[in-house]
């Protein structure tokens, strides 16, 4: 039922859960924050407040209620029954259209259709949902997983092995059973193929099957992300990737010691205990079955950034987040990750974030949700700055005046890929091939993230290929196209 303050629900901005409007005479934005609330997490629609907040009411409330029941009939399909009640608030009536998390999601708007007119929640406002987050919403109200799905035409072959076991430990043999246990294999017409959880934790060629599988690192000069200071694309396993982001992140932080006697304690300038209990939340919840673009690390002088891809789960808000409240979106990423300790107890992990942060006295993290991706922001306690770290910042002994005026470091700021700089570099000569390009790259073979970067940069108009009517051709290369040609030059 409504809750009975009223005025203090009122008082409230917009958000995820809360809607006003002023009345009935544009009933489509209405209707599609009715779809989004019952897609994503529920809400409440108050129908006789203006945009500034002021309760003007509703004319005629018996009458409007009747149309607001017939356009919600009308319009939405699966059909769609919301409670609907009328309030009385400083003397005037408003109408209250309350709709909860829909067991029979996704529901669309009839005129559109089930392809174009399913919507969700983010933030205050309402976004059309594209076919894989469609796919995701039917697997969710059915109870299933993306990463516990079979992938058949795989075998066991294509899983590391050797890094799997090393992550476990010789100590925990990862026999057939065990794999079975894990849902690393599942069977699947009478075999067993590895999961997609198994191929995104282990797979030797992950990011041929999920492009988006990476994370990508990045270091940026002052609070804005335009001016990139080093930046690296990890393509480790999974697990693995946790200490390598680390590592990342200590790389451009300072360090200093404390002897308390004989017993030395290293002190960070960034809060490295709740940065990995971010990380491990990102790379447990994240949405793999999307496309767009990796896990994204972001350092700032002021603050580090941890995108992920991915809405909240079902019925989920930030606040309920903040609580402690937990649904796991990976169940078979989220075990093996329980089981190589990287997460210690469910539903815990952010809580002890807000937590871990106000016992050190450090700025409240925050969490948002952009377009269909969560963001996680762990503000600094003081600012670190690129400057101030000199050489060490680099990793390397290389000059920071060399690495700025490289071209390369400039497109890779642009082209927010290191891979996708380098070949645009190689092809300033002349044409390439693909296996021409991975040999200079020194590259074993033509990666599939390779194959990926070339196809993105055709995308983008920045090369093309020299035999465009046979694409499949042995004898097919690549150039720069006069777009290419000229970004070049710009960052020359």
């Amino acid at each position: 039922m409504i809750t009975d303050d009223i005025a203090q629900i009122i008082r409230q901005p917009e958000g995820k859960q809360l809607e006003f409007k002023r009345d009935l005479s544009s009933p489509q934005p209405l209707i599609k924050s009715l779809v989004a609330f019952a897609n994503t997490a529920g809400g409440q629609l108050f129908i006789g407040i203006s945009d500034s907040g002021e309760i003007i009411g509703v004319d005629d409330p018996l009458s409007e209620e009747e149309r607001l029941s017939n356009l919600i009939a009308d319009s939405i399909s699966p059909r769609l029954l919301p409670s609907i009640e009328l309030l009385t608030v400083e003397g005037k009536t408003l109408l209250c259209v309350e709709v909860f998390l829909s067991s029979s999601r996704p529901h669309f708007l009839k005129a559109v259709g089930p392809n174009q007119g399913v919507m969700v929640r983010i933030g205050s406002s309402n976004r059309q949902a594209d076919p894989q987050l469609i796919a995701e919403l039917q697997r969710q109200a059915a109870g299933e997983t993306f990463d516990a799905m079979p992938m058949p035409e795989l075998s066991l072959s294509d899983l590391d092995m050797i890094a799997m076991q090393q992550q476990f430990g010789a100590d925990n043999p990862l026999d057939e059973q065990k794999l079975l246990t894990l849902k690393l294999l599942v069977r699947h017409q009478g075999r067993m193929v590895p999961s997609k959880g198994a191929v995104l934790l282990f797979g030797k060629q992950r990011t041929l099957y999920f492009d988006d599988a990476w994370i990508q690192c990045g270091r940026f000069r002052g609070t804005e992300k335009v001016d990139i200071f080093d930046q690296t694309e990890l393509h480790d396993s999974l697990p693995q990737t946790v200490d390598s982001i680390e590592l990342f992140l200590k790389k451009h932080a300072f360090k200093s010691a404390e002897f308390i006697g004989m017993r030395r304690t290293d002190h960070w300038s960034i809060p490295l205990t709740i940065l990995r209990e971010v990380i491990v939340n990102a790379l447990v919840h994240s949405d793999y079955s999307q496309r767009g673009s990796p896990i994204r690390v972001a350092f700032f002088d002021d603050r580090i950034e941890i995108e992920s891809p991915g809405m909240l789960m079902p019925g989920m808000t930030v606040e309920d987040m903040k609580r402690g409240v937990s649904m796991i979106r990976n169940p078979v990423i989220a075990r093996v990750f329980k089981e190589l300790k990287l997460v210690e107890q469910w539903g815990s992990g952010v809580k002890r974030i807000f937590a871990d942060a106000a016992a050190r006295g450090l700025p409240e993290p925050r969490i948002e949700e952009i377009a269909n991706r969560l963001r996680f922001i762990v503000p600094l306690a003081s600012s670190v700055t690129v400057q101030s770290q000199g050489l060490r910042s680099l990793g390397q002994s290389e000059n920071p005046e060399r690495l700025e005026s490289r071209p390369e470091s400039r497109l890779e700021s642009r082209l927010e890929s290191r891979l996708a700089a380098r070949v645009v570099v190689l092809l300033q000569e002349n044409a390439k091939g693909k296996a021409t390009l991975a040999r200079e790259l020194a590259h074993k073979t033509v990666s599939g993230e390779l194959h990926k970067q070339i196809r993105r940069l055709m995308s983008a108009v920045i090369i093309e290929m020299t035999l465009p009517d046979t694409p499949n051709s042995r004898l097919q290369k690549y150039r720069l196209t006069p777009a290419g040609q000229q970004l070049v030059k710009d960052l020359k």
